[in-house]
């Protein structure tokens, strides 16, 4: 009788653990944004095959998110041909600047997927405050990992999260 009621025990224990952990997985929220060119894009719809994808909070007048844009930009071509990742660059500009970030990141040669969240739906659905802000999903759009602000290198640190990503493995 001892091991029945100790074997439920541990199953019950097994069970709410393996819940938990469920549980605390953050998928990207449905919002409704707009791409570029002013169509409407549900963020529901940012995939990537199964393979890493950032997605990036910036505006016009951050200098900090058009730094690591940029050193991101140097690099981004490896890490599309090592990983597969796509970047998504999410502005955060009102209606009237976000007339001029489509020129802004032609100027700046930006070749990631660059998408309006004029309204900043997106931005409070994912509770981002201060801005770079970063996130990197796994293949199944799980968020794994994020960070805040900039500073020359960081960029090295999240190449480093999205080849673990890549690999399959965990995010410490």
């Amino acid at each position: 009788m001892k091991k029945i009621v100790f074997s439920l025990i541990a199953t019950l224990i097994i069970s709410v653990s393996l819940n938990a952990q469920t549980e605390s997985v953050k998928k990207m929220p449905s919002v409704n944004i707009k791409t570029i060119d002013g169509k409407a894009f549900n963020t529901s719809d940012i995939t990537n095959n199964g393979k890493p994808i950032i997605v990036s909070f910036w505006a016009l007048w951050c200098k900090n998110c058009i730094k690591e844009l940029n050193a991101i930009k140097d690099v981004y071509e490896d890490w599309q041909d090592e990983t597969g990742v796509v970047l998504y660059a999410v502005s955060i500009d009102d209606a009237q600047r976000n007339a001029n970030a489509k020129s802004f990141a032609n100027s700046k040669e930006w070749e990631y997927e660059l998408l309006l969240d004029p309204n900043q739906d997106l931005k409070r659905a994912l509770n981002v405050g201060n801005i770079p802000h970063t996130f990197v999903l796994n293949g199944k759009g799980e968020i794994v990992w994020q960070h805040t602000s900039y500073f020359d290198g960081a960029e090295d640190e999240l190449y480093e999260v999205v080849k673990k990503v890549a690999a399959g493995k965990k995010i410490d």
